[in-house]
């Protein structure tokens, strides 16, 4: 079968850096679904994966973890989907991605695809949406049905692919007051159109535009964006006893004591985490998932697509890694079809 891949960890506009290959197909067991894959997406997990190192992999490294499409084969212990149920999901850190026509995925981390989007449409969600879904309602505890409404958030990384459906999140079914970050006209307009209520620059003094626009503090802060830059700054506009998530890692000590005064909590949120550790709870992401389609197809929750990139080859895989290392992509970066 067709995938792209790579067997060196190089430089995005190195010509080996994705590889267009033909590899095995694998075959469904235990809980997996065998996947016919129409479409995927891009997220900076993936050029995080690939970014330069001295590994040298002696069979290929198939990257991609947010994929729509059709169910081709089943594991015998499978029993939430069949043979040509149309699905997407994220799948497993710890397993090969879907850059492949064909997918091995755990049945309890897939959702069926929305009824009312085709596949790129589709494949823009999973990823950002269990990521932002995780954050704001598991680990900060904020209500999806509404307990916490008017209550206030600010988003870091309003346009990214999280932050575009955060917003959502945060606005249709929390009900908050969105203050999401933007540095450009065409990424403000983008999240505006999403929902939030106000737009700041995460360039500049964010407490200080906080305040310029009514906020001294806020309930929340989802930090979707450089959490080494931003976490002051997160520190000071929090509310006691409120709640501040991040997504990115950090490449040195966060000073975390400038929370303790306020009694305030710092979460972090992996989507991987139930898969990669196998927990108990690991349907859990099928049933967000189920529910994240409900909501597209019931008109409350829009599709994140930025722009589709075309085929799934290694030129245009390599183009989407290198739009999403410059920091240039606003909503989510698709390919569908081989």
């Amino acid at each position: 079968m067709k995938a792209v891949g790579l067997y060196r960890y190089l430089p995005i506009d190195h010509p080996e850096a994705l590889l267009d290959l033909e590899i095995a197909q694998p075959q469904a067991t235990g809980r997996d679904l065998l996947v016919k894959v129409e479409a995927i997406s891009v997220n900076p997990v993936d050029f995080k994966v690939r970014s330069p190192k001295d590994s040298v992999e002696t069979t290929p490294r198939v990257l991609g973890w947010d994929a729509a499409g059709t169910v081709a084969a089943v594991g015998p212990d499978v029993t939430l989907f069949k043979v040509g149920d149309p699905v997407f999901y994220a799948g497993s850190i710890t397993r090969p991605g879907a850059n492949s026509e064909y997918h091995l995925v755990d049945e309890r981390i897939v959702g069926r695809k929305p009824a009312s989007l085709d596949f790129s449409h589709a494949a823009a969600l999973p990823l950002t949406a269990i990521t932002a879904w995780e954050a704001l309602f598991d680990r900060l505890g904020v209500s999806p049905q509404g307990a916490d409404k008017g209550r206030s958030v600010l988003i870091i990384g309003g346009a990214g692919g999280v932050g575009s459906i955060g917003i959502q999140l945060a606005k249709q079914l929390a009900g908050l007051t969105v203050i999401a970050t933007a540095s450009r006209p065409a990424s403000a307009k983008w999240a505006t159109g999403l929902g939030a209520d106000h737009i700041i620059d995460h360039f500049g003094d964010m407490p200080a535009q906080l305040k310029q626009i009514g906020f001294e503090q806020v309930d929340y802060v989802l930090m979707f964006n450089d959490t080494d830059k931003h976490f002051p700054a997160a520190a000071a506009v929090i509310k006691p006893q409120g709640g501040i998530c991040t997504i990115v890692e950090n490449s040195k000590p966060l000073p975390v004591e400038l929370l303790k005064a306020k009694s305030a909590a710092f979460h972090w949120e992996f989507m991987f985490t139930r898969s990669m550790f196998g927990t108990p709870d690991m349907i859990e992401q099928h049933k967000l998932l189920t529910e994240v389609g409900r909501l597209v197809d019931g008109g409350t929750l829009r599709t994140t697509i930025g722009e589709d990139l075309g085929k799934i080859n290694a030129q245009n895989l390599r183009r989407a890694h290198q739009l999403l290392e410059e920091g240039r992509a606003i909503g989510k970066l698709v390919l569908s079809g081989f």
